[in-house]
């Protein structure tokens, strides 16, 4: 497979929980107002260290969108979604963005979030952007 590549963070840093590989800047927070299966996440303008996987069609609760969920690549596990195509015109902002959730993820402060217990969402996507 060849040698894994890792780009490597300077400053507020969000990392992966499992192998705390780096994966976004604080700074890079679009919004904090998206929610998944397991409490919050944050929609980020660039991430890094991660693999995409295939994209498909969501019904989430803005709208319709075709997405695909991103991967660790130090570990392999999911840590989020990517935006490919919006089909509503007024979540069109979100096109080439990531959202990282929060359970999965380490902040900048060393903590985990440790969500919202058992309860499920309706769908994994802003409730207001």
């Amino acid at each position: 497979m060849g040698r894994l590549f890792v780009v490597n963070l300077e400053g507020k840093i969000y990392s992966c929980k499992h192998c705390r590989t780096h994966l976004a800047l604080f700074e890079d927070i679009v919004s904090k107002s998206f929610h998944c299966k397991h409490g919050k996440a944050y929609l980020f303008n660039k991430v890094v260290n991660v693999t995409v996987g295939e994209k498909e069609e969501r019904l989430m609760m803005t709208g319709l969108h075709t997405v695909a969920d991103i991967f660790c690549v130090g570990c392999g596990s999911i840590v989020g979604w990517t935006y490919d195509t919006a089909h509503e015109k007024n979540q069109k902002y979100k096109e080439g963005k990531s959202v990282l959730e929060r359970f999965k993820v380490i902040g900048p402060d060393g903590n985990s979030y440790w969500g919202v217990g058992h309860q499920v969402h309706g769908g994994s996507d802003a409730d207001d952007a």
